[in-house]
């Protein structure tokens, strides 16, 4: 079993990076995917961009950055995971890195760093429900709040 945990840098997909250390703290055994997606380059930042290369680098730097806060996590747990970081948009991505690594399941957060993030559920996590062919498990982050 390996599952998908989908991070923007919001608190809720923190959240939900979270909820998957709980998992296996409780027992599941698994294996996790952290990952994260940079939406399509804008027009200007490719023109101020020397070329195609420094602009797979600026994503990879921004991506990494995003990461980081949940790898931490995952680090001080002893959990381990690995690393994805995609680019596109961010649904389609979220599901072509889950069909790879063979995961059975999705976590993501209920709202994220999007444009529409002032919804009840996020655009992305809406789009990840209706086209999943594996479980999708959206956290929210009143969750560990009542606990």
């Amino acid at each position: 079993m390996t599952i998908l945990i989908a991070i923007d840098g919001s608190p809720a997909s923190l959240e939900a990076a979270r909820y998957g250390l709980r998992l296996a703290r409780d027992g599941l055994r698994t294996g996790f995917v952290l990952a994260t997606v940079q939406e399509p380059t804008y027009l200007y930042e490719m023109v101020l961009a020397p070329n195609a290369e420094a602009l797979e680098r600026i994503s990879g730097a921004v991506g990494r950055r995003v990461l980081a806060p949940a790898e931490a996590l995952f680090e001080a747990a002893g959990v381990s995971y690995e690393r994805e970081i995609g680019s596109g948009d961010p649904a389609t991505a979220l599901l072509e890195i889950a069909q790879r690594h063979g995961c059975t399941a999705i976590l993501m957060g209920a709202r994220g760093m999007g444009a529409l993030r002032g919804m009840l559920l996020g655009s992305v996590s809406q789009a990840v429900i209706q086209r999943a062919t594996v479980p999708v498990t959206v956290v929210r982050p009143e969750a560990e709040e009542a606990r």
